[in-house]
């Protein structure tokens, strides 16, 4: 791969390693190479900001605790697939957020068919109105206990074997994460009241709190797929952790 911008890390307040660092992590925030690509050699980085090969190793060392590339030893450095990089895109396969506390996880597919698309679900997937989409109902449980109910749809020339696969034993998340290049998702959460099928599945009453998210994942190209997440309020906390 050629290097063309000229950057040397003399003339610059930051540590060079730092410097190393920070140029890598933009270029892989605009895309410059895609997940599983190839990134520039050490050698190319040790001549392109005249810095030693330790603080190119530094640099890399310390985006490879990040999660932003893989490194496999004699063959190179890589760019990560994005679902990996917490800091950046935090996207949870439920299930083993479920087996990770120790319990049982459950699902229970009530829908798993091709419809075509309405005008709005067209907009929001990047499709024709009328196109085929993949349409999945999924009710998650922890030891027997409705935790989720996962509406989603699917971009079919994102997934195109989506639909055979059995989500009683693999969730669509987890199947995602395997077929599609993720690259970016968009969030919306809100405290409302669940659809009247919601509730039914999920066993509470009709106007009971719930944590709602609407998620919709792409890859550079396309669409992935649009996915309604309920979650009753008195079983479910949204944590996180910020680190200044």
């Amino acid at each position: 791969m050629v290097l063309t911008k000229q950057t040397s890390a003399a003339g610059s307040g930051s540590p060079p390693f730092q410097q190393v660092k920070t140029y890598l992590a933009q270029e892989l925030a605009h895309g410059t190479w895609l997940p599983g690509q190839r990134m520039p050699s050490e050698s190319e980085l040790m001549r392109r900001f005249a810095v030693s090969r330790m603080t190119v190793n530094r640099a890399l060392r310390e985006l490879q605790a990040e999660g932003l590339i893989e490194r496999t030893q004699g063959v190179g450095t890589f760019a990560a697939a994005l679902h990996k990089v917490a800091s950046t895109l935090s996207i949870h396969d439920l299930q083993e957020e479920i087996e990770s506390r120790g319990h049982r996880h459950e699902a229970r597919v009530h829908l798993n068919q091709v419809e075509p698309a309405s005008a709005a679900l067209s907009e929001q997937l990047g499709l024709p109105v009328s196109a085929p989409v993949f349409h999945t109902l999924i009710l998650h449980l922890e030891d027997g206990m409705p935790l989720q109910c996962e509406d989603r749809y699917v971009n079919p020339l994102a997934a195109p074997g989506y639909l055979d696969e059995d989500f009683t034993r693999i969730t669509p998340t987890h199947y995602l994460f395997r077929h599609t290049a993720l690259w970016r998702a968009q969030y919306t959460l809100e405290a409302a009241s669940p659809t009247a099928q919601e509730a039914e599945l999920l066993q509470i009453a009709p106007q009971a709190p719930c944590l709602i998210m609407v998620r919709r994942t792409m890859s550079r190209s396309q669409v992935i797929t649009l996915a309604r997440l309920v979650h009753p309020g008195k079983r479910y906390q949204l944590s996180g952790e910020f680190n200044p």
